[in-house]
C-alpha cells in the first residue's frame, strides 16, 4: 500500500511538470515579448508581461528581449577624405520593435548581431571615408578660441608679451563643418534606412574610440617633435638675446666703474703730487743743498742698476757719487 502511494505521488509530480512544460499556460516576464508559433506560422504576439495562453503540444513560444541592447563592433581601418588611415571602434544601442519581422528575417539574436555587423560597419566606413579627419575627432571649434599657453621658467613676468609670443603652440587647427556628433547622426540615418526591415530600431551609434594608424601616429609624433624643437629654438634664441643684453649691461657698468675709479685715482694722484711738490718745495727752501743731494741719490738708485757699463764718472751728474758736498 505504501509503495502504491509513493508511485501515485511520483506520477502526479510528473503530470504537473508535463502540464507546466507543455500545458496551455506560459509566462511573459517584464522586459520580454513573445511569439506563439504553430507549425512555423505566427498565431499570436504578446508584448505585455503576464500569464498567456497557447495550444498545448502544437504551439511553440519564442521570447525576445524588449530592453535596449548593446552592439560592439571590431575596430576598422578606414581612410578619411584626405586619405589618412585611422582605426574606428564603434558601439551602438538597439532594440527589437517588431518581433514578427524579427522572427521572419533574422530569427535569433545571433542572426541580428550578424546583420548589425554588416549594416553598421558599412555605414561607419561610408561616413568616415567621405569626411576629413578633423570632422571625426572633434565636435566643436572651441580649440580655435583658446590660445594654449605653457608655463616656462624664463625669468620674465608670467603672461608677458614676450612669454606669450614664445609659448603659444604653433599648431594651426582648421575649422570643422560637421563634427563628430553630426557624423554619428549620419551613420544612424544610413542604418535606419535598412534595419526596420529586420524589426530592429537602432537608437544611436557612437564612435567609441578613434586611433591613428601606425604611419599616421608616426607623422603626428614627428610633427609634435618639430613643434617642440621650434619652441626650444625660440627659447634658445631668446636666452642668447638676454645673455647678450646682460653682457652689454655688465660691460657698460664695468666701464662706468673703471672710469669713475680712474677719475678718483687721478684726483688722488694730483692731490698727492701737489702735496709732494709742496713738501719738496718746503724742503728745498729750508736746505737747498741737502735737497739737491737727496734728489741726486734718488736718481742714482733708479738709474744705476740699468747701466751695463759706465765709462766715466767724471760727469757733473756723478758729482755727489764720491763727495757728499758735490765737490
Amino acid at each position: 500500500m505504501k509503495k502504491v502511494t509513493i508511485l501515485i505521488l511520483v506520477l502526479a509530480a510528473l503530470a504537473v511538470v508535463f502540464v507546466v512544460a507543455f500545458g496551455p499556460l506560459f509566462v511573459v516576464q517584464e522586459g520580454e515579448q513573445a511569439l506563439v508559433v504553430r507549425f512555423g506560422k505566427i498565431v499570436a504576439m504578446h508584448t505585455d508581461a503576464g500569464l498567456k495562453w497557447r495550444s498545448p503540444f502544437v504551439d511553440t513560444v519564442i521570447k525576445y528581449p524588449k530592453k535596449l541592447m548593446s552592439w560592439d563592433g571590431e575596430p576598422q581601418r578606414i581612410p578619411t577624405k584626405e586619405n589618412q588611415f585611422i582605426y574606428v571602434d564603434t558601439t551602438a544601442r538597439w532594440r527589437i520593435v517588431d518581433p514578427i519581422k524579427f522572427y521572419e528575417s533574422v530569427n535569433t539574436l545571433e542572426g541580428a548581431f550578424g546583420k548589425l555587423d554588416d549594416v553598421i560597419d558599412s555605414a561607419v566606413r561610408t561616413v568616415i571615408s567621405s569626411n576629413y579627419l578633423r570632422e571625426a575627432v572633434r565636435s566643436t571649434d572651441e580649440i580655435l578660441n583658446a590660445n594654449k599657453i605653457e608655463t616656462f621658467q624664463t625669468g620674465e613676468v608670467e603672461n608677458s608679451a614676450t612669454l606669450q609670443q614664445l609659448a603659444i603652440t604653433p599648431t594651426q587647427y582648421e575649422k570643422i563643418e560637421k563634427g563628430r556628433r553630426v557624423l554619428a547622426e549620419e551613420m544612424k540615418v544610413l542604418v535606419s534606412n535598412i534595419v526596420p526591415t529586420f524589426g530592429i530600431e537602432v537608437v544611436d551609434i557612437l564612435p567609441r574610440q578613434i586611433r591613428y594608424s601606425d604611419e599616421l601616429t608616426e607623422s603626428v609624433y614627428q610633427r609634435m617633435i618639430k613643434e617642440r624643437n621650434q619652441i626650444a629654438q625660440a627659447f634658445r634664441a631668446y636666452g642668447e638675446g638676454k645673455k647678450a643684453e646682460w653682457l652689454g649691461k655688465l660691460e657698460n657698468e664695468k666701464r662706468s666703474i673703471l672710469s669713475s675709479a680712474y677719475a678718483k685715482a687721478e684726483t688722488i694722484k694730483g692731490k698727492a703730487d701737489a702735496e709732494a711738490s709742496k713738501i719738496y718745495a718746503d724742503s728745498f727752501g729750508r736746505d737747498p743743498a741737502f735737497f739737491e743731494f737727496w734728489k741726486a741719490i734718488e736718481s742714482y738708485r733708479r738709474t744705476m742698476p740699468a747701466f751695463r757699463k759706465t765709462l766715466s764718472t767724471g760727469m757733473d751728474y756723478f758729482k755727489y757719487l764720491y763727495s757728499p758736498s758735490g765737490k
